[in-house]
């Protein structure tokens, strides 16, 4: 059976274009979400795992309506493979069913997945070259040496509250107590 599911990420946004899309693939069922990606719940999704059957195909109009990451679809993909049930989506002409649509999806997985790796690797690479030069990463902080001291020893005084402390310096409760850590140490 072809099973359909589509995703809307506005409430103003139609749904027409991607259930005409799965009506015409061939669709007996097609569920809804009206709901952005990155919401972990979607309703009419988990009824889709609910009722997919081994044999079963589920039709997507994009791969991005079923996963806002490719980490979600290959979770997605294992699942379903594991079910013995097809993946096919209609605009980036994948079919799981078949040998070539699954090479076809492993091999998308793979080069994300190797991207990933390079971002890390020059990521990695950077922050060495940057602290052999002497760099410290980091957000620059806001009061120079003269001026952490004074507010630590605002704080050692005892003679404002912690909030009034924040107020006067510019500083949040963490910064003061960061300073405070780092004179005690």
């Amino acid at each position: 059976m072809l099973i359909g599911y589509s995703r809307v990420s506005k409430i103003l946004q139609k749904e027409d274009l991607q259930h005409d899309a799965l009506a015409l693939a061939g669709c007996e069922k097609i569920f809804t979400d009206k709901i952005s990606g990155t919401v972990f719940e979607r309703p009419a999704l988990t009824k889709v795992k609910e009722i997919l059957r081994k044999g079963d195909t589920l039709v997507v109009w994009r791969l991005d309506r079923l996963g806002r990451s490719l980490k979600d679809l290959i979770e997605w993909m294992n699942y379903l493979e594991s079910e013995g049930i097809a993946l096919k989506s209609l605009q980036e002409n994948i079919d799981t069913s078949t040998a070539t649509g699954r090479l076809i999806f492993h091999i998308f997985a793979s080069m994300a997945e190797f991207e990933r790796n390079l971002i890390k690797e020059r990521t990695v690479a950077g922050l060495s070259a940057a602290r052999a030069r002497g760099r410290v990463g980091g957000r620059p902080k806001k009061m120079n040496q003269e001026k952490r001291k004074l507010t630590v020893r605002l704080y050692n005084e005892k003679q404002h509250s912690v909030d009034e402390i924040c107020q006067m310096m510019g500083i949040s409760k963490p910064t003061l107590y960061s300073y405070v850590k780092a004179f005690e140490g």
